[in-house]
């Protein structure tokens, strides 16, 4: 079995109203020097050796992410 990391953001040109919400909490809470937040989505996935790279674009781009306004990448680390 291996373990694999999925990670999803959205794009740049997209708004992101949750990381602009946190960004401005920051200074509030007493946290200074912070320009810009982006909030995002972690997946992990147990998955069997022999599953390919390729397969794991196609479940990233059709169900973890929404390849419209997301980036995503996928790696394998260690269990």
């Amino acid at each position: 079995m291996a373990r694999v990391v999925v990670d999803v953001m959205p794009k740049q040109e997209i708004l992101d109203p949750q990381g602009q919400a946190v960004a401005n909490a920051l200074p509030r809470l007493g946290f200074d020097g912070i320009t810009e937040v982006r909030q995002g989505k972690r997946f992990e996935l147990e998955v069997a050796d022999d599953v390919d790279d390729d397969t794991l674009a196609k479940i990233a781009e059709t169900l973890l992410a929404n390849p419209v306004i997301e980036d995503w990448t996928v790696r394998r680390v260690d269990a």
